[in-house]
């Protein structure tokens, strides 16, 4: 159940609603309620729902680099600019499932595999198919990240079990296309719909850092908390600025503005997964410790995320220790 006030359950995020900017006017008040208010209510909902102690811990793969034809202005992957990034081909299966084993080992419960493309090609299913099959006999949960699917694409995902499939809608619908011109925001909607319907749960959230505003930032939230079903997983990313990409110069993002938007995404999506995403690197240790207790109960572990850096095993282990946090178990399967 989403936040009394801010719930239009059961109806589509790009379907006007005669109380759509109600939800937003709420959602941000929320968003500015005095700080301590705020974070003690996120804390609240988290411990109705979550152990607050426990962070699901996910690692992730680039199984195919570079090239793509999007010209998403934050990617160091976008063959639109001099990032200085090589483009590789898929890679094979066997590899895949040797680095999600040691994975494994190093304590995530879920592999999360994405691949640089606007949409995957027919020919290259096979292998992402048996991909998603090796992953889940080690006993993890899959995860894929591939563009844009069809319908038949995303049938065939499902077949195979895949648990998650991650398609951020990285901004406010107002503000996409300022980031994005070669795909739509309804682009975006129609795939997570084909892989809800699809009986695949959904990964989706958004970046901050791109010069947005903090209505942007709400809106985001808004829409992923009024899908007919919120995503299971939401990471919340802060830019990375890639020297040679459309956003290289961005300027940071406010450190309290970044956690009050972690507790406004655990407020509207209280049964969600709340991911401390991409740019932790460039995150204190008391950020991501606000962070947390603001509702945020996932990361992705190990020193890279696709071809940027991220805090390696150590770090995370000591901060754990310092805050009493453990890695969140595996749920069993129903």
């Amino acid at each position: 159940m989403l936040d009394a006030g801010v719930q239009n359950e059961g109806v589509p995020a790009n379907s006007p609603t005669a109380d759509e900017s109600s939800n937003l006017d709420k959602a941000r008040k929320i968003y500015n309620l005095p700080f301590n208010d705020l974070l003690f209510r996120a804390q609240t909902v988290h411990r109705a729902h979550f152990d607050p102690n426990a962070v699901q811990m996910s690692r992730l793969l680039s199984i195919k680099t570079g090239g793509c034809a999007e010209d998403c202005g934050y990617c160091s992957q976008s063959a639109h600019y001099p990032t200085g990034l090589k483009a590789s081909k898929l890679m094979e299966v066997e590899r895949v499932i040797a680095e999600a084993r040691k994975a494994k080992a190093g304590g995530a419960t879920r592999y999360c595999m994405g691949a640089a493309w606007r949409s995957p090609k027919d020919r290259d299913m096979e292998a992402i198919v048996a991909m998603v099959g090796g992953v889940k006999a080690l006993g993890m949960e899959t995860c894929m990240t591939l563009g844009m699917l069809s319908p038949a694409q995303t049938a065939s995902l499902a077949d195979a079990g895949l648990d998650y499939y991650n398609h951020n809608v990285d901004t406010s619908e107002r503000f996409y296309s300022e980031i994005i011109t070669t795909r739509t925001f309804a682009d975006r909607l129609e795939t997570l719909a084909n892989v809800r319907e699809a009986g695949i749960k959904v990964c989706a959230g958004g970046i901050l850092g791109m010069g947005e505003t903090v209505d942007d930032r709400v809106s985001v939230l808004v829409t992923l908390a009024n899908l007919p079903m919120a995503p299971e997983s939401v990471p919340i990313n802060m830019l990375i600025p890639i020297p040679g990409s459309k956003l290289a110069d961005a300027p940071p993002v406010d450190p309290i503005d970044f956690v009050r938007t972690i507790a406004l995404a655990r407020i509207l999506m209280p049964q969600s997964h709340v991911r401390l995403s991409a740019g932790r690197t460039d995150m204190t240790d008391e950020m991501q410790a606000l962070c947390f207790f603001a509702g945020a109960n996932s990361i992705f572990v190990g020193e890279t995320l696709l071809t940027a850096d991220n805090p390696g095993e150590d770090h995370d282990a000591a901060l754990f220790r310092r805050l009493g946090l453990k890695p969140m178990e595996l749920e069993p399967a129903q």
